[in-house]
C-alpha cells in the first residue's frame, strides 16, 4: 500500500500574504492532487504544522484551507490523519486545544493529540503528535513499547538541520527512537536524514532560508518501505548575481521572475547604463518585489551597512553570526536555541 505524506504546509504563512496562498493552491491543484490522483493513493499523512499561526486564522485563509484543501480528500475518496505540530496548537502546554479540531473536526479526518497506533494494510505506524508536558510521559512510554517498527511525527531531534546551515540542538537526542526501522518527521523545513530519521521537509518555499532548498511532498510504501519523492517544479524567492563582466544582461531572459521575490545582487557593475537597462525589463518582469543589493565584499566590517546585510542574509544568519561573536562563557549552542525559539514565537504575532 503507498500512502501520500505531506507536512508543515503552513496555510496562513507569511501574515495571510495572498501571494503565497495563491503560491500554494498553485502547488496543490496543478501538482499535489493530480499526483495523488494518477497514482491512486487512497491514504494521505500530514505530519503537522498544517497552518502557520497558533493563536489565530484569517476568514480568507480558513475558507480557501477548507474548500481547496481538506474538502478535495473528501471529493477524491482520500482518507486523510492530520498528527498535530506545534504551530496548530494553542497552548505550548497541552495539544488539546488546536487548530485542525476547531477548523476541521474528527467527523471529516483522523486527528491525533496523542501517540497513537494506526495500521495500514497490515503495517503499524505508530503516530507521534508534537510532545510537550501535556503528553510527555505518554509519549515516553510510547517510544519505549511501540508494537510498530514505523513512527511518523512532529518531532524536534538533535542533529539535523531546521534550515539550511541551522542545525537543532537542546531537543530530543536520536537515540530515543533507535528502536523503530524507520522514523519520519515534519517540524524542520529542509530535508534531511542520516539513514533512519528522515526530516521530510515543507512542500514549498515559505521564507528567503527556503531559496535554492528544493521542496515536494512523499510517497511511502508499507510492504517494500521505499519513500519515493515528488519534486515541487515552482518557486517563489529568485537570487540575482549580476556580473557584467561575465554575462551579457541584454539578452538575459527575465520572463522566469514573474510572481516572483527577487533579489539582484551586485557583483560586478561596470556598464552602469546597461544596468539601468536590465533593472528596468526586471521591474517589468512583474516580480512580486525585487531589492537590489550592492555587493559589500570587499568593504571594512565597520562600513557595511545594517540595511544591506538584512537583505541579504536571513534573520537566524545574522543572529547566529552574532552569538558566535560574542565573548561570553555561556554555551553558545543553547543561547542560539533560546533565539530559535524566540524567532519562531515573534512569526506568530501579526505585525
Amino acid at each position: 500500500m503507498r500512502i501520500g505524506i505531506i507536512t508543515d504546509t503552513h496555510f496562513g504563512a507569511r501574515n495571510d500574504n495572498q501571494n503565497f496562498n495563491d503560491y500554494f493552491y498553485k502547488f496543490y491543484e496543478n501538482v499535489f492532487f493530480p499526483t495523488l490522483k494518477d497514482n491512486n493513493i487512497t491514504t494521505c499523512v500530514h505530519m503537522g504544522d498544517v497552518v502557520d499561526r497558533r493563536k489565530f486564522i484569517s476568514f480568507k485563509t480558513a475558507s480557501d484551507f477548507r474548500k481547496r484543501f481538506i474538502d478535495k480528500f473528501k471529493e477524491m475518496g482520500i482518507e486523510l490523519h492530520l498528527i498535530i505540530g506545534n504551530h496548530d496548537t494553542y497552548y505550548k502546554n497541552t495539544n488539546e486545544v488546536n487548530s485542525m479540531d476547531e477548523l476541521v473536526g474528527s467527523d471529516k479526518c483522523n486527528i491525533y493529540t496523542r501517540p497513537q497506533v494506526v495500521e495500514f494494510d497490515g503495517c503499524p505506524i505508530q503516530f507521534m503528535p508534537w510532545i510537550n508536558v501535556g503528553n510527555y510521559e505518554e509519549s515516553m512510554t510510547a517510544l519505549a513499547s511501540s508494537p510498530a517498527q514505523i513512527l511518523m511525527g512532529h518531532l524536534e531531534v538533535n542533529g539535523f538541520e531546521m534550515h539550511k546551515g541551522h542545525m537543532a540542538e537542546g531537543s530530543f537526542d536520536k537515540e530515543l527512537f533507535r528502536r523503530f526501522d524507520l522514523c519520519f518527521s515534519g517540524h524542520f523545513h529542509h530535508k534531511s536524514d542520516d539513514g533512519h530519521i528522515h526530516y521530510l521537509g515543507t512542500p514549498y518555499e515559505i521564507t528567503w532560508s527556503d531559496c535554492d532548498d528544493p521542496k515536494g511532498f512523499h510517497f511511502f510504501d508499507t510492504e517494500t518501505r521505499e519513500l519515493e519523492r515528488i519534486i515541487n517544479p515552482y518557486t517563489m524567492h529568485k537570487k540575482i548575481f549580476y556580473d557584467d563582466t561575465t554575462i551579457d544582461y541584454s539578452k538575459f531572459d527575465v520572463s522566469d521572475f514573474k510572481d516572483k521575490y527577487v533579489k539582484l545582487i551586485v557583483v560586478n557593475k561596470k556598464d552602469l547604463y546597461e544596468f539601468d537597462k536590465f533593472t528596468d525589463r526586471l521591474l517589468k518582469a512583474d516580480a512580486y518585489e525585487v531589492k537590489i543589493i550592492e555587493d559589500f565584499s570587499e568593504l571594512d566590517a565597520e562600513n557595511v551597512s545594517d540595511d544591506i546585510v538584512e537583505n541579504t542574509e536571513d534573520t537566524m544568519t545574522l543572529l547566529e553570526k552574532y552569538i558566535d561573536q560574542l565573548d561570553v562563557t555561556l554555551s553558545k549552542d543553547r543561547l542560539k536555541n533560546t533565539m530559535r525559539s524566540l524567532y519562531t514565537e515573534a512569526q506568530d504575532l501579526e505585525i
